[in-house]
């Protein structure tokens, strides 16, 4: 602990983000940078508790609380507070393989049990992450580390999201040959298409993604497995296989007038909007949101990512549909740390709407009870109601409509983001891996392997829709187990 009173002494402080009228006209990164000084002392506020809940990585009420990769966290705060740049890097690098990704997109479920959060704002641990390793980069400390030696095992990541990156990553330099088989053109999963550029800059993830080929990684994009590559063929070419295919099965709406055109899950939107933009928009393809009033229907990062994606469009109006309540401004009675905290926050697409339209974009405790189409078939009208969450006779709360809060809302195009159900499934039956009671492959936490010898499963395909941070948690678990069913022994953490 460098500081014993730099908690008392400095307050939270977080880097400005860009103007947000100003912004929502660029695909820019929307966050702006810290200077030196004001991250030391930010690094100060750290208390290097006796026991660092921020690094403790559990679930406390079926969320996450503190850092699921168990990142160093006090040691890399005290080394940036002392100015030891390169050595924070090197702490940082132990437990997490691609630090520039979560510092950008992770909630950060580390600062919602910082203990210096019981009584003041937590430590401003994920931008301290963050300025590390975008440090490193620039002074150009991250380089290519192939592994010494090789085992001349063959293994094969099946996805090239968060986990299976990490999968891969670590598996390379246990010495393993690595292919990473990706179905779309591009190599990053949810961290290319999923995550819109302004969150994420999709040449952060190219700079990691081409680092990694460096070392001794073979991508193979357009490619996927079990429709245009053979499962027999995968079996045979390679010692052990590892799926982290995600949890790619949205959540649909089956109301009536859903066949109407103008309706989106929301990954089509994003996806394709990305790729467009990195195709220098020669394709034409993607959904444009222009001049149009648009209905978001669902929450989480996914609906705020549709939201701050239609503002740069320039859609006519925007509406986000909740049909849970507003949450409270400070931490509830049955919140307590160090629980992630369940609060009223103003993502960065709400405050970019609020900032064009005057207001928060989102309508609570509403659900959609039918799309209405005009004559060509396209949706026009989305008609909804409020709700109020009641006990049925089984104990469970269920919504139920409040009569007379009936409105129609117009809409031109209507993203659904209500979450995912489970990974598709061709791929899972043509292995013969077994299904859970979620239609997630079968694999128990911590050693990740399925009925199927040599395969394992990792990430969104394992545990269902979860955090990227969750992902690097078990693509390194898998590799880790992996590594011991070819080595007979692993020393991978």
């Amino acid at each position: 602990m460098g500081k014993p009173t730099g908690f008392i002494e400095y307050l939270r402080e977080i880097p400005l983000d860009r103007p947000a009228l100003e912004r929502i006209r660029d695909w820019n990164e929307f966050h702006l940078h810290m200077d030196g000084k004001k991250l030391q002392d930010q690094g100060a506020r750290c208390m290097d508790c006796g026991i660092p809940f921020c690094h403790t990585g559990t679930l406390i009420s079926g969320m996450a609380s503190g850092c699921p990769i168990n990142n160093l966290i006090p040691e890399w705060n005290d080394l940036v507070y002392r100015g030891l740049w390169k050595e924070a890097l090197d702490r940082l690098h132990k437990t997490n393989n691609f630090p520039e990704f979560t510092g950008r997109v992770c909630p950060a479920p580390c600062e919602g049990s910082c203990v210096l959060g019981i009584h003041s704002p937590p430590v401003t641990i994920k931008n301290i992450e963050c300025s590390i390793i975008d440090k490193g980069w620039e002074e150009g400390w991250v380089t290519a580390e192939p592994p010494a030696m090789r085992t001349g095992k063959k293994v094969a990541v099946i996805g090239s999201g968060p986990a299976g990156l990490c999968a891969a990553a670590q598996l390379n330099r246990a010495g393993h040959w690595v292919t990473v088989f990706e179905r779309a053109d591009r190599v990053g999963g949810l961290l290319m298409y999923g995550i819109p550029n302004m969150k994420l800059d999709k040449d952060v993830v190219q700079r990691r993604v081409d680092l990694m080929a460096k070392e001794g990684i073979t991508f193979t994009t357009g490619t996927e497995v079990g429709k245009n590559y053979p499962t027999e063929k995968l079996m045979q070419e390679f010692d052990a296989v590892v799926i982290c295919t995600g949890a790619t099965k949205p959540r649909d709406l089956p109301i009536e007038g859903r066949q109407l055109k103008g309706i989106h899950f929301a990954m089509e939107f994003l996806h394709n909007n990305t790729k467009s933009l990195l195709d220098k928009h020669r394709n034409g393809s993607f959904i444009s949101a222009e001049g149009k009033d648009v209905v978001v229907i669902g929450g989480g990062d996914t609906g705020t990512d549709c939201v701050g994606t239609s503002l740069r469009h320039g859609c006519k109006s925007l509406v986000q549909l909740e049909i849970l309540p507003q949450p409270p401004v400070e931490r509830a009675k049955d919140n307590p740390w160090p629980e992630w905290p369940k609060v009223y926050r103003l993502d960065y697409g709400q405050e970019e709407a609020a900032a064009k339209f005057g207001a928060d974009p989102r309508t609570y405790l509403t659900t959609s009870t039918k799309f209405v189409g005009d004559e060509q078939g396209h949706v026009k009208e989305v008609h909804t109601i409020e709700i109020r969450w009641d006990k049925n006779e089984k104990g469970q709360f269920v919504p139920q409509p409040v009569a007379g809060t009936e409105k129609v809302r117009p809409a031109q195009v209507v993203l659904l983001a209500m979450g995912f159900l489970g990974p598709e499934q061709p791929l899972l039956e043509q292995l013969g891996v077994e299904r859970d009671g979620r239609s997630n492959a079968k694999a128990d936490y911590g050693r990740y392997s399925t009925n199927v010898k040599g395969v394992f499963a990792a990430g969104d395909a394992r545990r269902g829709q979860s955090l990227v941070v969750w992902a690097f948690n078990e693509g390194r678990g898998a590799a880790r187990e992996c590594d011991r069913f070819l080595m007979g022994r692993t020393n991978l953490p």
